[in-house]
């Protein structure tokens, strides 16, 4: 079923200021999209434009059913879509527990409740919940920010560069936990440089150029097109990958 659906979208961050020129995207329930694409191509205002920090200036957007586009981020939310932006995402000074608090702000009375889900979810913030988020390494702190966003159970999880940082080893441990909030049924838009790994996880995916969609399809068929290997995966043949 189709969960997501940009039609048109032209959006910026002034008055003609138009980073997305057009752009349409779709989503079933359930899947990993990776949004790959050069810097300054439009893909972290894709995303903040689904979770209403920008307003788009024409098309459309639904959630479901529902029209989503202009809404305030908190009314988003609310309809089941959470944002994980690349920066400042989590509350340093505060300890793991009081940042997932922090996370459930909308819906207090179940809080207490879904952070005991988080920390059996991810055991590495039960066995550090009395620590200050600053304390934690990049990896743990990208961790903790996705189980603030999914403290309000989205239904959809936008996540804006998660990998940015981290060391390989790290990534992979991230890579992991995405494929692991998938398996409970949240969908996931990931705007991600490192391309290849993203779509090695993706079901499907979209190449935006300069605020437009250049390709639009099956992670795997994006993965093995040869052109978009020489621009954005490192020239690897599919073999050398497999």
């Amino acid at each position: 079923m189709t969960l997501l659906r940009v039609c048109g979208v032209v959006a910026g961050y002034a008055r003609d200021d138009e980073i997305l020129k057009g752009v349409d995207l779709a989503m079933n329930d359930g899947e990993i999209h990776a949004i790959i694409g050069p810097n300054g191509a439009g893909k972290s205002t894709l995303l903040k434009t689904i979770a209403g920090l920008l307003r788009p200036a024409r098309g459309t957007i639904h959630l479901r059913e529902t029209p989503i586009g202009g809404l305030a981020p908190r009314a988003i939310s609310r309809l089941g879509v959470a944002f994980v932006p690349q920066e400042h995402n989590v509350f340093p000074s505060m300890s793991v527990r009081e940042n997932l608090e922090m996370g459930g702000f909308i819906d207090p009375a179940a809080t207490r409740h879904r952070i005991e889900s988080a920390f059996a979810r991810f055991p590495l913030l039960a066995e550090r919940r009395h620590r200050a988020a600053r304390t934690l390494s990049g990896g743990q702190r990208q961790i903790l920010a996705m189980a603030m966003a999914l403290m309000v159970e989205p239904a959809l999880l936008l996540l804006d560069e998660p990998s940015a940082g981290l060391s390989p080893v790290a990534a992979e441990q991230l890579f992991a936990t995405i494929i692991e909030i998938r398996r409970h049924g949240v969908a996931i838009a990931m705007v991600e440089q490192n391309a290849s790994q993203a779509l090695e996880i993706a079901d499907r995916a979209t190449l935006l150029v300069d605020g437009r969609v250049s390709r639009d399809g099956e992670a795997a068929t994006l993965r093995a097109d040869l052109e978009i290997r020489r621009l954005f995966l490192g020239g690897a043949s599919a073999t050398e990958d497999a």
